[in-house]
């Protein structure tokens, strides 16, 4: 069983704030190519729970991992960065 302090914790950019209580976050991750060693950018998109309603589109913000509040949400912003 997880405990409540070992949740999985992100830093992603908000993408979208439109609508309630609601910000879609971007998360930017680097893998390396298997064949050419090379990085390559990937990009994740994470809803989250925002209760205040206070992240704007540009922020970062740091998510943690939650139970699922709606079809989408799994992830609840704990503060602005």
């Amino acid at each position: 069983m997880i405990k409540r302090n070992e949740r999985r914790t992100v830093i992603g950019k908000v993408k979208s704030a439109k609508m309630q209580k609601t910000v879609v976050v971007e998360i930017e991750r680097l893998e390396l190519h298997t064949k050419y060693k090379k990085y390559i950018k990937r990009r994740s998109k994470l809803y989250a729970h925002d209760e205040r309603a206070e992240c704007q589109p540009g922020d970062r913000v740091l998510l943690t991992e939650t139970r699922p509040l709606s079809k989408l949400k799994r992830w609840r912003v704990v503060k602005r960065i």
